[in-house]
């Protein structure tokens, strides 16, 4: 651009006609080239400033001084306020305009091609948001969390009511700032699964009741199994090693990560190289630290399997929270409580924890940890009722954010849901209202429909996977997981968000999502575990 530059301060049109304003296609290309580089560079301190701002919050839920909460919450806001403001900065709308005949001569496939396609939809929908609200909402997410951590364990609904009628304002003004919409709550769920609905979803759940109804009521309503295995004395120490082995065997890199206590357990990726899971321990109960270190071991999984020229990028990390659940329940659900896989590990967890498991034998383990029964915590419920507890909270938070139902009233609709759905009534808050972080991270409504999404599509990955590599089920029983984990790598982790969720799908399943799969493998499993003739389908009580 330089020379171009000289050449034109030199020289006039009549003296030489060749020095017109115009550019050369190869220097149309250069041109191109410096502005993505320039793209390029803008976008990835982005990225180092929401990093920054991940690692205060991983160190808000792990180690951080009780003392640290309100400085962390301003210290937070003020790098999501950083963030904003250089992703909503005019220049790089003028970059990306200055792109778009560049990106259209791109096959729609390429990393450059989906970059700027992701990156325009992103600065598209943050110049829509003031930085002033995302400041205020990332502090109230903070602070809410820091007080949602002792309401719980006090049974302290009455202190968490500002903060969540406040967390619902906010989430109607985020929603107006996309109006029009059909339902208020549609821009909240757009943000977390692209291109679905409040109708979809209900649509969705709809068809899933319908069909879960009687594989509810043939498992949970005939006497279950024994857990009484489960319960007893594990130590903490002891079950945190042995969760560590089985996720460096499904392929978790120890040396791009770390596993760490917490209140609720999640994921998060700092970069490429540093994706970190947390779990919990309860001591008097063996499956806690296990399960969770399994399921956020899936979503580490994704990110450490994005292809490392993304990094950096808006393209760096998982394209749906639907889709990114899909892994966490694949391999917590699908591969960690399945028979061939406790097949290998049954005998390495009775070597860990010998008086606990030495006279229980191998079917009553397995039919313990599939156990069917109504429970009043969704993160403890089994397979086949755990959706119901899903769209309970859907249905809440759309009240919530309709007008329908006031915050101080919520203790008892989630009351009355418990008893309609699952026939329990909690005996306090602690296990009703206060029981998920979600609503007490600054946001109500886009968030629980993900992980039904998730349930749905681990069965439908799965059978793709297994279709392409018969002898997964095989090595699973060996603890060998490189077929499963290569295929998901190729199929979906290194893609990271080139694609929308529905393209992502169809490519590594050959269809779009159907509850298909996810009800034939409930029908199939619970089928032969609680010895039943073949489930009816679409029979509601």
């Amino acid at each position: 651009m330089n020379t171009l530059g000289k050449t034109r301060a030199g020289s006039s049109a009549a003296a030489k006609p060749r020095a017109t304003t115009a550019k050369t296609p190869r220097n149309n290309r250069q041109s191109a080239e410096a502005k993505l580089a320039e793209l390029k560079c803008r976008l990835l301190e982005i990225d180092d400033l929401v990093a920054a701002g991940a690692v205060l919050g991983w160190d808000h839920a792990t180690y951080m001084p009780k003392g640290g909460a309100s400085a962390r919450a301003r210290q937070g806001a003020t790098l999501s306020r950083l963030a904003h403001e250089k992703l909503t900065d005019p220049a790089v709308g003028k970059l990306l305009d200055g792109l778009t005949s560049y990106a259209s001569g791109l096959p729609h496939d390429s990393d450059d091609a989906s970059l700027l396609r992701i990156a325009r939809r992103d600065f598209e929908k943050a110049i829509k948001l003031p930085t002033d609200y995302v400041a205020r909402a990332s502090a109230l997410g903070s602070a809410s969390y820091d007080a949602w951590t002792r309401a719980r364990p006090a049974n302290d609904f009455a202190s968490m009511v500002p903060f969540l009628e406040k967390a619902v304002e906010l989430s109607r003004e985020y929603a107006d700032f996309f109006a029009p919409y059909q339902h208020v709550a549609d821009p909240l769920i757009d943000a977390a699964e692209e291109g679905m609905t409040t109708a979809s979803i209900r649509s969705l759940f709809a068809e899933l009741r319908h069909e879960l109804h009687p594989i509810v009521r043939a498992t949970s309503d005939q006497p279950g199994p024994s857990d009484d295995c489960l319960r007893g004395s594990f130590g903490e120490q002891a079950q945190l090693d042995f969760s560590l082995s089985v996720i460096k065997s499904f392929g978790y890199d120890i040396d791009r990560g770390r596993i760490d206590k917490t209140h609720h357990p999640f994921c998060s990726k700092f970069s490429a190289g540093d994706v970190r899971i947390t779990t919990r321990v309860d001591e008097k109960h063996f499956g806690d630290a296990l399960f969770s270190a399994m399921h956020e071991c899936g979503h580490a999984l994704y990110e450490q399997g994005v292809a490392a020229a993304l990094e950096g990028t808006p393209l760096g990390s998982g394209t749906s929270a639907g889709v990114h659940e899909s892994q966490s329940r694949l391999w917590e659900n699908v591969v960690g409580r399945s028979r061939p896989f406790w097949e290998q590990f049954y005998p390495v967890l009775r070597d860990t924890f010998p008086h606990q498991f030495r006279q229980t034998a191998f079917e009553t383990f397995y039919r313990a940890i599939n156990k069917v029964q109504r429970s009043l915590i969704r993160t403890d419920a089994d397979e086949v009722t755990y959706n119901l507890h899903i769209m309970m909270r859907f249905d809440l938070e759309l009240d919530l954010l309709e007008g329908l139902l006031r915050v101080k009233d919520l203790p008892e609709a989630w009351r009355a849901r418990m008893q309609a759905d699952l026939g329990l009534l909690p005996a306090d808050d602690r296990d009703g209202c206060l029981q998920d972080v979600h609503w007490y991270g600054g946001t109500v409504g886009g968030g629980f429909q993900s992980y039904t999404i998730g349930n749905i599509l681990s069965a439908q990955v799965f059978d793709a996977a297994t279709k392409t590599h018969a002898d997964i089920p095989r090595e699973i029983a060996k603890g060998e997981f490189g077929t499963l984990h290569r295929w998901l790598r190729e199929q979906l982790y290194q893609h990271g968000r080139k694609f929308q969720p529905n393209d992502l799908v169809v490519r590594a399943t050959g269809a779009p999502m159907s509850t298909k799969p996810y009800l034939d493998y409930l029908r199939v499993k619970y089928g032969e575990l609680y010895r039943l003739p073949a489930i009816e389908s679409g029979h509601t009580p």
